[in-house]
């Protein structure tokens, strides 16, 4: 921390000097370290800073310094281990700042890590508009790489005065050793994508930058073909020109592009199918300009066997390395079931020289950690880490309220620091490097996380935060915005007094004319905007019920019918404009209908907005109903509806996927010891809202992945008393078998298939399963399959006495 505080403290009382910084490089720089320096140079932090700045591979320095200075330099170099790939070493003496590389990508890095220190400033899309480069795309041509970026000087802004540090200065020794060789992002341009489908190259390179200043060397590319349409009606060019145009990109400036290539055809057994995929990946491959590896997944997206698959990435890799011959291949086991995955491992453990190794990400039944375990040791592992989703995802948000859930979704804006270091700590052990699965830039700030604790693992959270806020928002305060949108998801939404102090945080600082300010306003804005309304609606449906006791129908619906008041819908407008901006200002689609999103479930949020979060639609059905009966069968019909979820005398219920309301539920170990929530329960929400006509209760709903079996567990029970159960299953649209199964022994159903959603289960528990006083409940999914783990949920569970 303190070589850190230096560092800070040389590049402020740099940025307050009137005398632009020297940058002094070695003449016989490389190809690739001349697009650093040409980069560098193009940055308004150089002219900031004073004294003279030094760019130049370790090996090189000395020769560029004066003999005062070398001399420090070499006292201290010496103390360092040999060259290691892309490390680097940042020194100060008097004047002079040196960045050192071991190579050209530890140069840049160096460069990179200067710059998140450097200077506060506006982002480069303030002025160059996603959406008007659409507009633009068809009438002329876009402009070579480099071009237009980082022009203007007055995206910068100088950092607060630090004179009271003067004379604190101290020399700077710091070295920097990548804790990861591999540190990439998935990027898809494609239809399904948030944003990435209506980026320009340009915006792309400057998006390439940004991800290398935090730590990136590579990029993973969806190929064309994959599990989505062809084309997205937002591509500012199709999608092949544009995959030629970033792979160039990525050898201009260093780093490596990563093919992703799902197998889709239906039937790789068939010969003229294998046939005619080995020729489409061909011309693939020769037409592509730079492929650093080859990434093919087992499944998600992809369903063949590995004995086919296994010969088919054969000759693929054999074809892939006539055109790229220093390519690596990679292959995963995604999809899998259990008898798929050993003989996976069967065929692991044969010689495959052609083979890299193999990456982990979701729909795995093996963790990384089971996978490194199995798989020899002369094969790397990689880890393919979901940081894009909250539900129905490879890392759930633990506690995510069913309010956030249903409104900003399975893909919204979501910085997560601290969730994502853990992850990231948690699992370092088993993988040697990894490639970030993403959906578009809603996941930003975690792209950044993941490749700053790959460069330098002994960084925090908080350090990376701040450097977010400093490089891209111009003021390292802004760290604290990402730390409390963290805040703002965990706990029952209605009582999470950090979502007001996050929006406040927010408030205070300057705003930015920028793009990644407008995404935290947004996600501040929307958070607050979702409490309200949870509040406004929860009390709006008790005081339409306090009306129901008194058999005052006409009441009820006037209390359901309350519109939000003005502060709500001064929120919404803020949030409205905000997404029309982020539309504008990096294509991000927050809206199927107004910005071409392919999908609300795609980060399309802003469709939400109005989504309700009570039982208004299913209760106004019921009190048609009730209005329409006999006047004799109305009192016992209105009495049900009151009574709802209340239990018999001796009885007990669990809103199952409702944190708050599920006291029986197992839920397994600590999230901190198990992420992915691997051996433990997890709440969620069906692919339906409340204006379905769907109870909040049906909703949400509780379950367990692959074998892990989900259990409710009852205590004190009445032995000289039979016991009777409801279960209403709920869920998503598909469902499996699921077995119940009482206190592990017997079977109070065999193996059924949910036959609507929701459906309600009604038995009579035999009298020795409760005789004990304890009751354990567990359902269980058929053992060995693969995909996603989930198909396990239920959503309401009563029992009591007979």
């Amino acid at each position: 921390m303190r070589r850190l505080l230096c560092l800070c403290v040389w590049l402020c009382l740099s940025a307050s000097q009137a005398v632009a910084a020297n940058l002094i490089t070695a003449p016989d720089a490389s190809p690739q370290a001349q697009t650093t320096t040409a980069w560098f140079r193009e940055e308004p932090a150089l002219g900031a800073l004073k004294g003279q700045v030094v760019l130049a591979q370790r090996s090189q320095v000395a020769a560029l310094l004066p003999p005062k200075v070398r001399a420090a330099w070499q006292d201290w170099s010496r103390t360092l281990p040999a060259a290691r790939p892309e490390a680097y070493a940042l020194f100060s003496k008097d004047n002079w700042l040196i960045i050192a590389g071991d190579d050209d990508r530890g140069l840049m890095f160096g460069m990179g890590h200067v710059l998140r220190k450097a200077l506060e400033r506006n982002d480069f899309y303030r002025n160059h508009s996603v959406h008007a480069a659409i507009e633009a795309a068809a009438k002329v041509a876009q402009p070579p790489p480099g071009e237009g970026l980082n022009k203007n000087p007055d995206h910068y802004v100088s950092m607060r005065n630090h004179n009271d540090l003067e004379g604190r200065v101290r020399g700077l020794p710091l070295y920097v050793v990548p804790d990861k060789a591999i540190r990439a992002h998935q990027i898809g341009y494609r239809f399904k994508n948030n944003s990435y489908d209506a980026f320009t190259l340009p915006v792309f390179e400057r998006h390439l930058r940004d991800l290398i200043v935090f730590g990136t060397n590579g990029l993973q590319w969806i190929a064309p073909i994959s599990d989505d349409a062809a084309e997205s009606p937002l591509f500012p060019a199709p999608a092949l020109d544009t995959l030629i145009g970033v792979s160039r990109l990525t050898e201009r400036y260093g780093v490596d592009f990563h093919l992703y290539y799902p197998q889709m055809m239906a039937d790789y057994g068939d010969p003229a199918q294998r046939a005619t995929e080995l020729k489409r990946f061909e011309a693939l491959v020769r037409a592509t300009p730079y492929i650093s590896s080859l990434f093919i997944p087992g499944g998600d997206p992809g369903h063949t066997q590995p004995d086919i698959l296994f010969p088919l990435i054969r000759d693929e890799a054999a074809i892939l390395r006539r055109y790229h011959p220093k390519a690596t291949v990679w292959v995963s086991a995604q999809g899998f079931d259990r008898a798929q995955y050993e003989r996976f491992y069967a065929l692991m453990a044969e010689e495959n020289p052609w083979l890299t190794g193999v990456f982990v990400g979701p729909q795995s039944r093996d963790t990384v950690s089971v996978q490194r375990a199995r798989i020899p040791a002369r094969y790397k592992v990689l880890f393919y880490p979901d940081i894009a989703h909250t539900l129905h995802a490879q890392f759930p948000v633990p506690g995510f309220d069913a309010a956030f859930a249903l409104t900003e979704g399975r893909e919204p804006i979501n910085p997560q620091p601290q969730a994502q270091g853990h992850i990231y700590r948690h699992f370092a052990a088993d993988f040697e490097g990894f490639v970030t699965y993403s959906e578009g830039v809603t996941d930003d700030v975690n792209k950044m996380l993941w490749v700053g604790f790959g460069m330098d693992r002994a960084q925090t959270p908080a350090t990376i935060a701040a450097d977010y806020g400093r490089y891209f928002l111009g003021d390292a305060r802004f760290g604290a915005v990402l730390e409390g949108l963290e805040r703002n998801w965990r706990g029952p939404l209605r009582r999470n007094r950090d979502i007001s102090r996050t929006l406040m945080t927010l408030r205070t600082l300057p705003r930015r004319d920028n793009w990644r300010y407008d995404m935290l306003a947004y996600r501040a804005l929307y958070d607050a905007y979702v409490q309200r309304r949870a509040v406004a609606e929860t009390q709006r449906e008790d005081e339409a019920y306090k009306s129901l006791f008194k058999n005052d129908f006409q009441a009820a619906r006037v209390a359901l019918a309350t519109p939000d008041d003005a502060d709500t819908l001064a929120l919404r407008t803020e949030i409205q404009a905000l997404a029309g901006r982020l539309y504008e200002g990096i294509g991000l689609q927050l809206s199927v209908r107004l910005y071409g999103a392919s999908n609300w479930e795609r980060g399309a949020n802003l469709d939400r907005l109005e989504v309700s979060l009570n039982d208004r639609a299913w209760l106004t059905r019921q009190l048609a109903e009730i209005e329409a009966l006999p006047e004799s069968a109305r009192a016992e019909r209105l009495e049900a509806l009151l009574r709802r979820d209340t239990p018999p005398p001796g009885g007990f219920y669990d809103d199952l996927g409702d944190p708050q309301a599920s006291p029986h539920l197992v839920r397994g170990g600590d999230w901190a010891d198990d992420p992915q929530r691997m051996a433990g329960a997890i709440d969620s929400i069906a692919d339906r809202t409340p204006d379905d006509g769907w109870r909040l209760a049906w909703i949400t709903y509780a379950e367990a992945l692959y074998e892990t079996p989900l259990e409710l567990r009852y205590e004190g029970l009445d032995r000289a008393r039979a016991y009777r159960l409801k279960v209403v299953y709920a869920g998503e649209d598909y469902a499996l078998p699921l077995t119940l199964v009482a206190n592990d022994t017997a079977t109070l159903h065999a193996a059924r298939t949910r036959r609507s959603n929701p459906e309600t289960v009604e038995l009579d528990l035999p009298p020795e399963v409760t005789a004990t006083g304890r009751l354990s409940l567990k359902w269980f999914r058929p053992e060995g399959l693969g995909g996603s783990g989930r198909g396990r949920q239920v959503a309401q569970v009563w029992l009591y006495p007979r």
